[in-house]
């Protein structure tokens, strides 16, 4: 082969090299970027608010996650996020928080992060947590949290939580290393989707009836992020 054609070639591996380590939020170029949610200007986030008209007010957010939430919901749980959207300081900084109540026997279902890694200690009573690992193996890491342990969820990959206690709630408190991580709940996705996805195609994928797919796909898929 042509010398040139190696140099193409090593030319493109780095550029795909360097493209993957910026596969996350990008660190910042300045102290701060606070987010000006009024520019009608679009950018992968906000653009920056004039530094001259920041004040301690961007960076903070007045007793949000202080007060138990409502989990009378189908899945019984509630996921209070803080986000750039919520707190204009956190623009660039790649991190979030999430305060998640659960009612007993609540769960946070099955969901993933396309944009984060998760960090969860349990504040108040115990919580089943786990993830499952990527294909082919698919394997189920989970562990019983109890109050002030810590679980780690990687990137991407699909987690839940679940209080098995039947008479006490539960309540965590989770980071996730993205100012925008991102929510997919595998069951709204799947079978509540917009316009939905060709009953003969999920009941292929999942082998089962089309009566059954219908059927899934006829129930509310309710939403516990707020």
């Amino acid at each position: 082969m042509a010398p040139s054609y190696y140099f193409l070639l090593a030319a493109f591996v780095a550029l795909v090299a360097s493209q993957a380590t910026q596969a996350s939020d990008p660190s910042p170029l300045q102290d701060f970027c606070v987010a000006d949610k009024n520019s009608p200007v679009k950018v992968n986030g906000f653009v920056c608010k004039d530094p001259m008209h920041v004040t301690a007010d961007d960076f903070f957010k007045a007793a949000e996650l202080d007060k138990p939430r409502n989990t009378k919901g189908k899945v019984g749980s509630n996921v209070t996020l803080i986000n750039a959207m919520q707190l204009a300081g956190l623009n660039t900084l790649g991190i979030s928080l999430a305060r998640i109540d659960y009612a007993p026997l609540g769960e946070n279902p099955p969901h993933t992060h396309p944009r984060a890694t998760e960090i969860l200690t349990v504040l108040e009573g115990t919580l089943y947590v786990g993830f499952v690992t990527s294909n082919p193996n698919n394997t189920l890491f989970a562990k019983v949290l109890h109050k002030g342990d810590v679980f780690v969820f990687p990137k991407g990959l699909i987690h839940f939580q679940f209080n098995p206690i039947h008479d006490k709630p539960a309540v965590a408190l989770a980071a996730l290393s993205s100012q925008n991580p991102g929510v997919i709940t595998i069951a709204n996705a799947v079978f509540g989707s917009k316009p939905p996805i060709s009953d003969d195609i999920l009941a292929k994928a999942f082998q089962v009836e089309k009566g059954t797919i219908d059927w899934l796909q006829a129930q509310f898929w309710e939403n516990n992020h707020y």
